[in-house]
């Protein structure tokens, strides 16, 4: 990820909060790299792919059509 030293200045928090996450943010000044912020934890950063409950629900059949299966347990808001 990349930002801007104006948008780490408004938002240090969320951008901190990201390192923890993601793992590094580069920060640029007038278009150029300038600095680099990482977690300070030594701890591998996981990827949501390689989590262990990613695709839990993969082979359910109702959920084959995520759109469709929202919308079926979405409708009960709307019919209040």
């Amino acid at each position: 990820m990349v930002v801007t030293t104006r948008e780490l200045r408004l938002n240090a928090s969320k951008i901190l909060k990201k390192v923890q996450r993601i793992g590094s943010v580069t920060v640029t000044l007038r278009g150029k790299p300038v600095a680099k912020l990482m977690p300070l934890n030594e701890e591998k950063v996981m990827r949501a792919a390689e989590h262990p409950a990613f695709g839990i629900w993969a082979d359910r059949e109702d959920m084959k059509d995520v759109h469709g299966w929202l919308r079926k347990i979405r409708i009960s808001r709307y019919l209040r």
